[in-house]
């Protein structure tokens, strides 16, 4: 038998054997709750995220691009729904490429193999990319016929940019392509497919036009492929559309501009003079926009840009040439500013300005004022200005009106032209000590002087105004897609330091070239006074450039124009009647019949093209 002692001493046992497994049951509830707690709470982000992403996928949704309107509210510029082909490398076949070929003939091979090994690289294998865009009907009914025989091919809604208007305008505009491969490293928020605008408006408000990126959530399967929506598209972001704008152009008066460009090489520039809205902006040569407005072949794209008229090339702001006689407005205000001539100071031609052993031949004007001398274009009273004001300070007055630097207008691409000065002179032909027979070739807008056809706009609207420069710009407002609103868009502009009173005396210069027997009276308008001046600029590889710029009414200007043609001689001949013809239409005149001539006639008013220029 056992006695008490040995109970005792058993249940004392038995009890600390109790409490121990007791308290390790409680330990390892207490550790499984925290580790609860750190996998529910503490680290539920991470896990929660590292889960989603094995089964929830997200698609970028592509917002609409915006929409372009002309200054009287017509829409010009806007979006179709297309079809597309998409290529998906995770389900593509190699061997059914000869069949993808025989559908779309179109595609290069190569090609595609090269960007299927590119999102193998990336380990994006299972992203699908555009390899067709626009396809048409035929394609669309075959493709879908061949489908199930093509893993990895798809067709998808896209859409693409057409154009509702008479005219090209393709300078202004630039066009939509899809991104390249550099552009994609320049700009991470692209993806492979996505559209981004190339040259013009398109490219200057890529930001605005392209919209945000939407993201749409699904659920995918253990091979990444699309089951289902997540969670009811609950937390789907959408897209934001593209803001549209409102151009400054009148589409009218682009497509007369660039009708009557036709056959010629050339540009017209209108604006308005109290605010710096371009009205016109037409280039000839140019290109139909709506060949980019899908996949662009090589063979149109290669005979746009080896074609050797430059279709490419926007004359207006890019291309640059000596302005002519069109410079002597600004050579008249640089003198009457400084006080080398009063409005009724004369000058004497007797035929033409010598210096240097140069002649510089005019008509044999007689004693002119500055107001006759602009009327009769008088080369040897603007030589003597030239060689009077010197070349500091024809370097000051012209960057007074932002000669030799862009206008920054709204496009890319400008050109700043080149205005001469010292240090010009002293760097290129070092050792030139006297400048005497350059200036006298300057004072008539010749010699190292040149501007483009925007720049000679932005100026002839600053004489019209009377002296305030205002920044040439196309867009004039902005319509939020996310409020609806229209956004003004600022645009600079300066007083130009010059009295207001040689403003019009320049002003009564030019109305007397047009209204007073000068060099542009086949420009007059009953009623209108329209105030303008001739230029015909020498060219060392072929005939002279034409130039006219002018403003209407003279009192109260709604208009300012610059006209130019390539190799089309006297200014009064070519651009002028250019001038006049888009004048008629602008103010409601009924048009007269003009015959513009493209070869070079002779004529006994013109007294501009008789000069020598320096070498």
């Amino acid at each position: 038998m056992f006695n008490n002692d040995f109970w005792k001493k058993t249940n004392i046992a038995d009890e600390s054997r109790y409490k121990a497994i007791k308290y390790l049951i409680l330990l390892v509830f207490l550790f499984l709750t925290c580790r609860l707690v750190q996998l529910q709470i503490i680290d539920y982000r991470s896990y929660y995220a590292r889960a989603e992403s094995q089964t929830i996928k997200q698609r970028t949704v592509t917002p609409i691009r915006g929409v372009l309107y002309d200054r009287k509210g017509k829409l010009i510029v806007q979006n179709i729904p297309t079809y597309s082909v998409t290529l998906t490398p995770y389900d593509f076949k190699k061997e059914t490429m000869p069949l993808l070929i025989k559908i779309i003939p179109e595609l290069d091979s190569n090609n595609i193999y090269t960007l299927i090994k590119q999102k193998e690289d990336k380990k994006e294998l299972r992203l699908p990319f555009k390899i067709s865009r626009d396809v048409n009907e035929n394609t669309i009914f075959r493709l879908v016929e061949y489908l199930d025989k093509l893993p990895g091919i798809d067709l998808v809604v896209d859409s693409k940019r057409v154009y509702d208007f008479d005219c090209n305008m393709s300078h202004i505009l630039g066009y939509v392509r899809e991104i390249t491969a550099d552009l994609l490293k320049k700009y991470p928020y692209y993806e492979q497919g996505n559209m981004i605008g190339v040259s013009g408006l398109e490219e200057n408000y890529e930001h605005i036009l392209r919209g945000r990126n939407g993201i749409h959530f699904v659920l995918v399967d253990q091979y990444g492929r699309q089951v289902d929506s997540f969670a009811n598209r609950e937390y789907d972001i959408k897209p934001q559309n593209g803001s549209a704008l409102n151009l400054s152009i009148d589409i009218e008066l682009q497509g007369l501009a660039e009708k009557l460009l036709t056959g010629r090489r050339g540009s017209v520039v209108a604006m308005d003079p109290n605010n710096g809205e371009i009205i016109i902006c037409a280039n000839k040569p140019d290109y139909d926009p709506s060949l980019f407005s899908g996949i662009v072949p090589y063979d149109i794209y290669n005979k746009l840009n080896t074609d050797e008229s430059n279709p490419l090339l926007s004359r207006a702001t890019q291309s640059r040439y000596p302005p002519g006689s069109t410079w002597k407005m600004l050579i008249a205000l640089a003198a009457l500013q400084e006080g080398i001539i009063t409005d009724k100071s004369t000058i004497a031609c007797n035929g033409g300005y010598t210096i240097g052993g140069r002649t510089w031949r005019c008509h044999g004007c007689g004693a002119l004022s500055v107001r006759n001398a602009l009327r009769s274009s008088c080369n040897t009273f603007f030589c003597d200005l030239g060689v009077r004001l010197g070349i500091d300070r024809f370097e000051k007055y012209g960057s007074m009106f932002n000669f030799g630097t862009k206008t920054q207008i709204d496009l890319p691409f400008e050109s700043k032209g080149l205005l001469p000065s010292k240090v010009y002179y002293d760097t290129t032909f070092p050792g030139t000590k006297n400048l005497g027979g350059r200036m006298a070739n300057l004072g008539i807008g010749q010699g190292e002087l040149l501007c483009t056809p925007l720049q000679m706009a932005a100026y002839t609207a600053t004489i019209a105004n009377g002296g305030t420069y205002y920044q040439p710009h196309i867009v004039k407002s902005v319509i939020n897609s996310a409020t609806g609103k229209v956004e003004n868009i600022h645009w600079d502009s300066k007083k130009i330091p010059i009295n207001p009173y040689y403003f019009n005396v320049v002003k009564d210069g030019m109305w007397s070239v047009v209204n007073a027997g000068g060099t542009a009276s086949g420009v007059y308008i009953s009623g209108l006074n329209v105030c303008g001046k001739t230029g015909t600029a020498q060219n060392s590889k072929g005939r002279d450039h034409s130039w006219f710029v002018c403003f209407a009414p003279k009192d109260n200007p709604q208009i300012a124009m610059c006209v130019f043609v390539e190799n089309a001689g006297f200014g009064s001949v070519v651009a002028a009647p250019i001038a006049k013809r888009i004048l008629q239409k602008f103010f409601g005149r009924e048009p007269e019949s003009i015959v513009i001539p493209i070869e070079d006639v002779e004529d006994p008013e013109e007294t501009e093209n008789i000069g020598y220029d320096i070498e």
